[in-house]
């Protein structure tokens, strides 16, 4: 197993700098943000550290070279949008842009792409089901005659009143990953499990590492710190940000020692990235570079 991160965090590093940055740390892997360039909808987004529109081989190579030279592998192109957005021009647009990022990871022999399914906010699961039939079939064809992997991330994307009631992800629980892999039974179609999710929705993270050992295609290092004195006075119904807070991993409720010794028991080998969603470690790149330390050496001493 290789301990990495995602690249999002870094916003206002170049490529270079962000390479410089986790291989100072001592991370062997990025997932890199390939957003669109410009400003992003929502945190976190807009971040684009490899520009896909403009690989060519000359940049290809420079990628590449830049970063085996220190030690880093990268694990996959990142790209979260929604891709069944209600606005039909935001969904040609994320899905045009889909297409972009499942181009360039196997041009750069990357050969994976983490993303969301995305979700109709404002419509019913089986309304959205639907519509997942539609959309997602021929993106995972394609993207398997690129010989590239999809990994669809379990964050519900629901948050506060912007993407209430629904979530803007429908790929949120074991009982929907079942219906999915039914509908798409594509072995390039598989799971970027990040446990932190199913802690605020009071799930088990442990079990679905076992069931779904053949579909765990990358993983992310989020923790969440719930606040059950919160969640007794507002309850499940409010807005999931007023019971709960993304930390790193450590200063949450994942029981770290729990989950990668299940990911251990699978054999999983992979790549598992830290993503970093802390409004503690914000506010200036010294607070950030903290963030990665504090995670990789969190972190480091169970992925061994």
């Amino acid at each position: 197993m290789k301990l990495g991160i995602i690249s999002s965090i870094l916003d206002g590093w170049s490529y270079e700098e962000m390479i410089d940055e986790i291989s100072a740390i001592g991370y062997e892997c990025a997932e890199v943000a390939c957003w669109p360039k410009g400003k992003g909808e929502r945190r976190y987004a807009g971040v684009s550290h490899i520009d896909v529109s403009s690989v060519d081989e000359k940049s290809r190579n420079e990628i590449l070279s830049y970063a085996s030279s220190h030690g880093i592998t990268l694990s996959a192109l990142a790209f979260y949008p929604n891709t069944m957005d209600g606005d039909l021009e935001k969904r040609k647009a994320n899905i045009e842009h889909l297409y972009k990022v499942i181009d360039a990871a196997s041009f750069l022999g990357i050969g994976m792409v983490t993303t969301f399914i995305g979700r109709v906010t404002d419509r019913t699961v089986e309304d959205n089901l639907e519509l997942f039939r539609e959309i997602w079939p021929p993106i995972i064809r394609y993207a398997g005659d690129k010989n590239v992997r999809i990994a669809i991330e379990n964050c519900p994307m629901l948050f506060d009143a912007s993407n209430w009631p629904g979530g803007q992800n429908l790929f949120t629980s074991p009982v929907l990953w079942r219906e999915m892999f039914s509908i798409i039974s594509d072995e390039n179609f598989g799971i970027n499990f990040d446990p932190s999710h199913f802690v605020w929705q009071q799930m088990d993270y442990i079990a679905p590492v076992y069931e779904f050992r053949d579909r765990i295609f990358h993983v992310h290092f989020k923790d969440i710190k719930l606040y059950p004195e919160k969640l007794r006075e507002c309850g499940v119904m409010a807005y999931p940000l007023s019971y709960m807070t993304p930390k790193i991993p450590g200063y949450g409720d994942v029981n770290w020692p729990r989950f990668v010794s299940a990911l251990t028991d699978i054999g999983y080998d992979g790549c598992a990235c830290v993503e970093v969603e802390d409004n503690a470690f914000e506010g200036s790149r010294e607070k950030i570079t903290d963030s990665l330390r504090q995670s990789y050496k969190y972190m480091r001493a169970l992925v061994i």
